[in-house]
């Protein structure tokens, strides 16, 4: 099981001490996220000043960009980092893109599969000298001159990830991607019942197997020591569940549990602003199903009883603040 941490910082100029210490501490990988920061920029920091983690974006708002943009920073990032970046893309929903990037919306699972095919497109005229004749429903590119080509890469093309929720997106990402990212709220169950097979159904459709896919799942943990602690990681995660469990995307994980009637009243409430209401409708099976509870050694038996034999990697994703030396431990237990 590889641990990847998030690389959270306030300003660029922390993320070079950060990286090197999560290098030290034994992550295997760090990723950042599209928020008040651009995600790529962090990376290209980090793997200046380490050398064995892995650096991936999770994600990348893939429709803020096209295939020639994201084509040309994944492979810059890649030489970079001598071999060490994953381009990880998602959607995002269709408010931001249209009002927010001032980007065109439509057929979502169908455009991120055509992207990620004009992406190596690109990437195989650069590496391999292909004749660069993409044409497709939503993006088209077919110039290349001697000038725009950065020739081969010698650590090879990125790999790219999907993130997704639904099946239709996560069968886009077992026919075309290198990894699956898992969203947050995500159970054993739903992932067992809903993402292996979508990722299954995919590949099989380009000849592929599960095998050729690496999972990521960002797990969502209370860890702590004490009762107080428990109380106040546990508080938290209700708030978060609850709101996850608002967006109508994210019913059919409810549903695979018989939960998809509370759905409606998160819903509601989440438009009238109470999310204290609204996270009082998060019940203690719930958190069992969504959350691992415990102490730091508590914490790998417990995920590798549940995800050991479905995901390939984890990070530990917890909406409050624990004591470092907590993660540290949490994290030894795997080794």
């Amino acid at each position: 099981m590889k641990i990847d941490g998030a690389l959270v910082t306030t300003t660029l100029a922390d993320v070079p001490a950060s990286a090197v210490a999560m290098e030290a501490g034994g992550y295997d990988g760090v990723y950042t996220f599209e928020g008040p920061h651009d995600p790529f920029f962090p990376l290209l920091l980090a793997g200046e000043h380490t050398e064995r983690i892995e650096l991936t974006t999770a994600i990348a708002i893939a429709f803020a960009r096209n295939p020639m943009t994201l084509a040309n920073i994944g492979y810059d990032l890649q030489l970079a980092s001598k071999g060490r970046f994953n381009l990880g893309l998602g959607t995002q929903i269709k408010p931001h893109i249209e009002k927010r990037f001032s980007m065109p919306w439509s057929k979502p699972a169908a455009r991120l599969r055509e992207m990620v095919l004009a992406i190596r497109a690109i990437w195989a005229t650069w590496q391999d000298g292909v004749p660069l004749d993409f044409r497709g429903e939503f993006y088209h590119h077919t110039l290349m001159t001697p000038f725009f080509n950065p020739g081969p890469n010698p650590y090879g093309p990125p790999r790219i990830f999907l993130a997704g929720v639904g099946p239709l997106m996560t069968e886009v990402a077992g026919e075309v991607a290198d990894g699956f990212m898992v969203h947050p709220f995500a159970t054993e169950r739903s992932i067992r019942e809903i993402t292996i097979p979508a990722l299954q159904r995919g590949a099989a459709r380009a000849g592929r197997t599960l095998a050729d896919i690496e999972v990521a799942y960002p797990l969502l943990m209370v860890v702590g020591e004490t009762d107080d602690e428990f109380a106040t990681g546990t508080a938290a995660m209700q708030s978060q569940l609850a709101f996850y469990g608002s967006t109508p995307a994210y019913k059919v994980v409810l549903d695979v549990h018989g939960w998809g009637d509370v759905h409606p009243e998160l819903n509601r409430l989440s438009k009238q602003g109470d999310w204290q209401s609204m996270a009082a409708l998060i019940t203690d099976e719930m958190l069992d199903a969504f959350v691992v509870r415990g102490a730091p050694s508590e914490i790998a038996p417990q995920v590798m009883a549940r995800y050991g034999d479905i995901v390939q990697r984890i990070s530990f994703n917890a909406p409050y603040r624990a004591a470092p030396e907590r993660w540290a431990a949490a994290l030894a237990g795997f080794r």
